[in-house]
C-alpha cells in the first residue's frame, strides 16, 4: 500500500499541472482574440500549440496511471479494497472535473473564433447571405476559403480585406486544433467512465471472495466441532468397553475361583 499512496500523492500533483495548463491554454485563446501583430500572431499560434501538445500528453499520461491504479492486488483485504477505491475515487473526480474545465474552455473558444471569423467575413462581405456565413464559418473542405477569396476580389477595401483573411484563416486553424482536442477529451471521458465500471466490478469481486472466505472459515469452525463431539463420543465408547471388559475378567476369576 505505501507504494499505491504514493502514486496518488504523485498524480494528485500531475492534475494540478494539468489544471494549470487548461488555464495557460485558455489565457493564449484570449490573446489570440485581442489585435496582435503578425508577429505577435505567429509567436502566440506557436506557443498555444505547443502546449495543446504537451496537454495533451499530460492529459493521456494521467489517464493511463489512473487505469494502472487499478491493477489487481492478491490477498487484498476488503479493507484495502475499500480504501483503495476511495483514493481511486478521489483522483479519478479530480481528473474528470478538470477534463471537464478543459471542454469548457475548448468550446467556449470554439464559439468565439467563430464569431470572430464571421465578423471578419462580414467586412469583407457585409451583405453575405446567412448560408455564405456558415459556409466560411464552418469551413472544412476549403469552400468557405474560396468563397473568402472571391469577396475579396469583389470589394473595394482591398486593406482591410487581406488582414481579415489573415485572420480568418488563423482562426480556422484555431477552431480546427479545438475540434481534435475535443474529441480527444470525449475520448479520455469514455476511459473515465469505462474505469469507475471496472472499479465497481472488482470491489463486488472482492466482496464475494471475502464472503466465500468466511463462510468457509464457518463452515470449517462447524466441521471441527463435529469432529470434537465425535472424538469425545468415540472416547467415552472406549471407555465404556474399556470397563465392561475389566467387568468380565473380573468376574471371569471370580467364577473360576
Amino acid at each position: 500500500m505505501p507504494a499505491f499512496y504514493a502514486e496518488v500523492t504523485s498524480i494528485q500533483e500531475a492534475i494540478s499541472q494539468f489544471d494549470a495548463h487548461v488555464t495557460a491554454i485558455a489565457d493564449l485563446h484570449a490573446r489570440s482574440l485581442n489585435v496582435l501583430s503578425e508577429q505577435d500572431s505567429v509567436t502566440n499560434t506557436s506557443r498555444l500549440t505547443e502546449l495543446t501538445e504537451s496537454t495533451r500528453a499530460l492529459s493521456n499520461g494521467l489517464s493511463q496511471r489512473i487505469k494502472a491504479l487499478q491493477a489487481p492486488i492478491r490477498n487484498s483485504s476488503r479493507q484495502d479494497a475499500e480504501i483503495r477505491k476511495n483514493r481511486i475515487t478521489l483522483v479519478h473526480g479530480k481528473f474528470v472535473e478538470t477534463l471537464q474545465r478543459y471542454q469548457n474552455v475548448e468550446q467556449q473558444y470554439r464559439q468565439r473564433y467563430k464569431d470572430r471569423v464571421e465578423r471578419q467575413f462580414k467586412i469583407v462581405k457585409p451583405d453575405a447571405t446567412p448560408e455564405e456565413v456558415s459556409v466560411v464559418v464552418n469551413d472544412t473542405q476549403g469552400g468557405g476559403n474560396g468563397m473568402f477569396l472571391q469577396a475579396i476580389s469583389s470589394s473595394n477595401r482591398y486593406g482591410d480585406s487581406r488582414q481579415a483573411y489573415r485572420e480568418v484563416q488563423e482562426r480556422h486553424e484555431d477552431i480546427q486544433r479545438i475540434e481534435t482536442t475535443l474529441v480527444e477529451l470525449a475520448q479520455l471521458f469514455s476511459d473515465m467512465a469505462v474505469l469507475i465500471e471496472q472499479q465497481n466490478n472488482q470491489i463486488i469481486d472482492v466482496e464475494a471472495k471475502t464472503a466465500g472466505v468466511e463462510e468457509d472459515t464457518k463452515r470449517g469452525i462447524s466441521e471441527v466441532d463435529v469432529a470434537i463431539k465425535h472424538a469425545r463420543a468415540a472416547r467415552r465408547k472406549r471407555w465404556i468397553c474399556f470397563w465392561i471388559t475389566v467387568v468380565i475378567i473380573l468376574a471371569a476369576i471370580g467364577i473360576g475361583v
